[in-house]
């Protein structure tokens, strides 16, 4: 049966200096790796005719699909600070769009399909590791409720890259909202090329955010729109222990979704100065410093756009000051509530911060598993049986002993039946992430052609709120933290 994807393009209907009309480049011998069939359905894609030869050629590039429309998006952005004014897809291109079954559009793209007009001397592809990291990390974040693209394919290239050594390639499929980005419209403004920022920011509001249409100043509210998104996307990632590792500005989505995963991790013990990107040796991507960050690149973008904001710069910049002083308090409304359900209270009271920030620093001063210290505690809310799983997470077992004294105060004031309030914090609380011991097991299988692992801790993480028997395994920090333990950026 052959693939029909629904194609519906809106992306390339924007003018030509959008982006450049670009082919894939055909491989060696495509060899389907995995196929996400649940997600192809929502796509309005038929997972019966996924699989196969014709399949792989299809998601490694070397057929085109009817109806899709190869083009490499351009934009700019801002990499660890330094800005460069022209980025562009270099490895990727996008296919064309779909509209799902729940009415959504989405882009498909292929992640390392080869050379384009951006890719600046690269070589256009992608390793197998990189690309099953970004399958497995993308798909585990999706089902931890975090808007994320995902992935619908990975394939086997039969063919070589060069990195650090030699390395077997493969090409990703990604489904996104879109793969709009602070970069994109900084690609414009540094062009002084405000009839392009105009178009781009009314393509945003039709596709994104379709209310500020009707504003007085729509591009003020979607400015507004893209800061509220990004902070609460911003507090989910804090939540679970996610650092993403490249936060630079044509990292980050204008739809507000986890995208672009590289260099990324999730914590084992609390360290809010973690850091695991081989290249962000200043730490500017530290796990607790990315709230600030992503208000940093939301400046960018206000900058932008700030011919849109206002009738002459000054009112401009007073507009954009304002959109961005309501990050602060987005981010810290959406984290501190977070935290305060993840310890299982359902109300707000004065202190309850305090009393979440002590448990924080006392888990960074003794090394705690982030994971499973708030794992445990549920078990620990619905009794003090459960004190003793959490107290041996610990190095000085007394550092929680002293906490949850204060904390088992604090739940009496609530009228919550223990088990109902443990119940609540298993269903935020999740008992497996992709651990890093964990994917570094299953991409050093892979390599050597045995996806099992990978398959596995797949299976794993696709249900990360429950304790599944026979999964324990999945749910364990690795037995000895490796203190230089670093993740590599794809390129």
């Amino acid at each position: 049966m052959p693939i029909h994807i629904p194609f519906d393009n809106t992306y390339a209907r924007l003018p030509d200096r959008f982006y450049a009309r670009v082919a894939p480049t055909r491989v060696a011998a495509p060899r389907l790796l995995r196929v996400n069939s649940a997600l192809a359905e929502q796509l309005g894609i038929d997972p019966g005719s996924l699989g196969g030869s014709e399949t792989a050629d299809v998601f490694s590039g070397n057929t085109v699909p009817e109806g899709a429309e190869p083009i490499a998006l351009a934009y700019a952005g801002h990499q660890f600070g330094g800005f460069s004014p022209q980025l562009g897809d270099g490895r990727a291109i996008l296919l064309g769009e779909v509209v799902g079954r729940d009415g959504q559009r989405r882009d498909v793209q292929l992640k390392g399909s080869g050379p384009t007009p951006f890719s600046r001397r690269g070589d256009g592809r992608a390793a197998l590791g990189p690309v099953l990291r970004e399958y497995l990390v993308s798909e585990a974040m999706a089902a931890l409720g975090i808007p994320t693209s995902r992935t619908l394919a990975a394939v086997a290239t039969g063919e070589t890259v060069v990195r650090e050594t030699l390395l077997p390639g493969a090409v990703l499929t990604r489904v996104a909202a879109s793969h709009i980005r602070v970069g994109t419209f900084q690609y414009f403004a540094a062009r002084s090329d405000l009839e392009a920022v105009q178009t781009l920011a009314d393509y945003v509001i039709a596709r994104h955010y379709p209310d500020a249409a009707s504003a007085g100043n729509p591009y003020r509210v979607l400015l507004d729109g893209v800061i509220a998104r990004q902070a609460d996307l911003l507090a989910r990632w804090v939540l679970v222990g996610f650092i993403h590792g490249v936060m630079n500005t044509d990292n980050t989505a204008i739809s507000g979704e986890t995208i672009d995963y590289g260099p990324c991790a999730f914590m084992d013990a609390y360290d809010p100065a973690a850091v695991f990107s081989s290249i962000d040796t200043a730490g500017r991507y530290a796990y607790a410093n990315q709230p600030r960050i992503a208000h940093w690149n939301l400046a960018r973008l206000a900058e932008a756009m700030l011919p849109l904001l206002g009738d002459g710069q000054d009112a401009g910049l007073a507009s954009a000051q304002e959109a961005l002083a309501a990050f602060g308090p987005r981010f810290e409304a959406a984290y501190f509530g977070g935290l305060r359900r993840k310890i299982g209270l359902e109300t707000e009271q004065d202190g309850d911060t305090a009393l979440v920030q002590d448990l924080l620093a006392r888990m960074a001063e003794n090394a705690a598993d982030f994971t499973l210290t708030f794992r445990r505690l549920c078990a620990a809310a619905a009794g003090p049986e459960g004190d003793a799983a959490v107290r041996a997470l610990f190095a000085d077992a007394g550092a929680y002993d002293g906490w949850a004294s204060g904390w088992r105060a604090r739940l009496a004031a609530e009228s919550v039946p223990p088990q109902v309030r443990a119940d609540a914090m298993r269903r935020i609380n999740p008992a497996i992430i992709p651990r890093n011991h964990l994917v570094e097991a299953a991409l050093a299988a892979a390599l050597q052609d045995d996806f099992g692992p990978f398959e596995a801790l797949l299976d794993a993480t696709a249900q990360p709120f429950k304790d599944w028997p026979g999964f324990e395994q999945y749910g364990l920090p690795p037995a000895q933290v490796d203190p230089s333990y670093r993740t590599f950026c794809g390129t």
